[in-house]
């Protein structure tokens, strides 16, 4: 299962077993908690333990702080994605019962990857983890969206990561030779075409300057937990400052 295939769903609180249905004998929906934000993961990347969730905004404008959901509370009900009805589902209480330090656990999707030797190798946007055990038994890395649709992504295995340093994912020196597959270009590869090293330097080219401000916003969100104040309560800006959309915004002010 790919961390990628929660992004976004909508999360309720699962309804108490004493109270599922209403004096009327109607059944009680369970209700909205928020969006799946981010998958977190333990500090040396081997599990995944659970997600940030957005609330709604209070009065759809006052915004509120992401809550953690540890992932093993989490269950279907009629279709929905819901999440056990205790204190020991959210936040401290569900990590100190995961047995984990929140504040030293890990969003790896997101973030910088760079061999111990200091090469950088693009940027690791998602996993693949066992959904019974939450250990992750892959994370892809990319170079970029234009990279990606020419030349594919790597399938690196979790254990080649070392560990968290200067904000980025350190990974073996091994990791650089890894195989690229899944793009355009492992297609044509398969049907004997070669792709150019023109063709290369222009998805290089493309990524540098083309690629969108979303993508450059998603790489901003690769943290250690304890590291980002109010518990991602500062992503918004550094989402807007990652992407251009700040300095756009106050270019507009000034001209006003």
């Amino acid at each position: 299962m790919l961390v990628g295939d929660f992004q976004g769903l909508k999360i309720y609180r699962a309804v108490p077993e004493d109270k599922l249905t209403r004096k009327d004998g109607t059944p009680r929906e369970p209700r909205r908690l928020g969006k799946i934000h981010l998958a977190v993961f333990t500090p040396d990347g081997r599990r995944m333990i659970g997600f940030m969730v957005s609330p709604p905004d209070i009065a759809g404008m006052i915004k509120q702080p992401d809550r953690f959901v540890a992932f093993d509370a989490l269950s279907w009900y009629e279709g929905v994605l819901v999440v056990a009805d205790s204190k020991a589902s959210y936040d401290k209480a569900a990590a100190e019962r995961l047995g984990v330090d929140l504040d030293a656990c890990i969003v790896w999707c997101g973030m910088d990857v760079v061999t111990e030797a200091g090469k950088t190798l693009g940027y690791c946007s998602n996993a693949a983890f066992n959904p019974k055990t939450g250990v992750v038994t892959a994370f892809t890395v990319t170079a970029g969206a234009a990279a990606t649709a020419l030349l594919g992504t790597v399938e690196m295995p979790a254990s080649m990561v070392r560990g968290y340093r200067d904000g980025a994912m350190i990974v073996s020196d091994d990791a650089a030779e890894l195989d690229v597959s899944g793009g355009m270009a492992a297609k044509a590869a398969e049907a004997t075409v070669v792709i150019s090293d023109k063709v290369k330097s222009g998805a290089r080219k493309l990524d540098e300057h083309g690629s969108v401000a979303v993508e450059k916003g998603s790489r901003a969100l690769g943290k250690q937990l304890g590291k980002t104040k109010g518990m991602f309560k500062a992503f918004k800006e550094e989402y807007k400052k990652a992407s251009g959309s700040a300095g756009s915004s106050a270019k507009k002010k000034s001209k006003r």
